[in-house]
């Protein structure tokens, strides 16, 4: 009769040795939290690696503070680029209309409201408040 931890430890052995991925530290991986990204985003062609990394920031700010208002530099410190850089994958992002952006004024952040996404090259713009 074999005990049920070891074959929880088996089962997840053999689960661990079909993955082609390997976390090597998962804990701290997931001390910070995760965000999810719709698969329309991730897949659409039409957008550039650095406006499908601007909507995932956006989204973690969501998250985070329940609003969507990084500072340019912010944005751009966490994106690793200029801020003149970031703010073209913002543009790009509006263009797509995937965010809106409300300008506050001089010196104060911007605020972003993200459109969802319904399906690939669809977007569906939420009603403003």
């Amino acid at each position: 009769m074999h005990h049920i931890g070891d074959i929880a430890r088996e089962r997840i052995e053999r689960i661990e040795q079909e993955r082609n991925i390997e976390l090597a530290s998962r804990e701290r991986l997931l001390r910070g939290g995760f965000t999810q990204v719709p698969n329309a985003i991730l897949v659409d062609s039409e957008l550039s690696l650095g406006a499908k990394v601007t909507y995932s920031l956006f989204l973690k700010f969501y998250w985070d503070n329940n609003a969507v208002f990084p500072g340019q530099k912010t944005l751009a410190a966490y994106m690793g680029m200029s801020v003149s850089r970031a703010n073209e994958y913002v543009k790009e992002l509006e263009k797509a209309g995937l965010i809106e952006i409300k300008r506050l004024g001089q010196g104060r952040t911007n605020r972003y409201r993200l459109n969802s996404v319904v399906k690939k090259g669809v977007v569906h713009r939420s009603r403003k408040s």
